[in-house]
């Protein structure tokens, strides 16, 4: 089958809150053999795609991986909600590709800022903002430094140091925010507590983002996408 059929279909049945054995019982088969298709170790037929489908209310596209949205409609950027203003181009005629990209990035950390929202963190929420504040700087030295001409005293970090360095600080800050979300003390913040942290899943999600969820599922897609292209 796929490396995300086995994956979703287990997800699906622990958001339904069943244990194997009452799934198997439901959807007519062996608890063997649910086991067998959730683990990957054996691939079912096309019937049974179809059927498991109908049963957890998605569709095959979505149990195949092939779209974050569970009901397999196409992503369109007309129909993506713009979280803030995401203005054209200066002659009004943005490019499909840099439009989609700034929704979907816009949308999902709306998402992101409303969930730290929720941890009531001033660590956990400082520390991701940095992170993202370091991304977003990287970034603006690669394209503003594409023109060999434009002046380089705009940065105070030398360009020959800037890369690795910022690399670096993400480093760190990325073991700051993971030390702060598992309840420890980082950075002079204090952990979170990990029992009232938002109880997540994408049922949850899409249920209280209905509008903002299909640009965070194609946001991961897209990046697992990659990073599985690495491995």
């Amino acid at each position: 089958m796929n490396n995300d059929f086995p994956r979703i279909i287990t997800l699906l049945r622990k958001e339904r809150g069943l244990s194997q054995k009452q799934a198997a019982m439901e959807l007519g088969v062996s608890q063997a053999l649910l086991s067998h298709y959730e683990k990957g170790i054996r691939e079912c037929g096309l019937d049974f795609v179809i059927h498991i489908a109908d049963y957890y209310g998605v569709s095959c596209d979505y149990l195949l991986g092939r779209t974050p949205d569970r009901s397999g409609a196409t992503l369109r950027v007309e129909d993506l909600p713009d979280s803030v203003a995401v203005s054209d181009d200066a002659d009004g005629n943005a490019s499909s590709v840099v439009t989609l990209n700034k929704k979907l990035l816009n949308n999902s950390i709306t998402i992101l800022y409303e969930l730290l929202a929720q941890t009531g963190s001033k660590g956990l929420t400082g520390e991701i903002s940095s992170y993202l504040m370091v991304s977003v700087y990287k970034m603006i030295r690669t394209v503003y430094s594409a023109n060999q001409k434009n002046p380089q005293a705009m940065f105070s970090v030398i360009p020959q140091m800037y890369l690795g360095l910022s690399s670096a600080l993400q480093s760190v800050i990325e073991t700051n925010a993971k030390q702060i979300a598992s309840g420890k003390e980082a950075d002079g913040y204090k952990g979170i507590d990990t029992g009232s942290a938002p109880s997540l899943s994408p049922e949850v999600i899409s249920n209280k983002y209905p509008d903002l969820a299909p640009s965070l599922y194609n946001l991961i897609q897209k990046t697992e996408e990659k990073i599985k292209k690495l491995s």
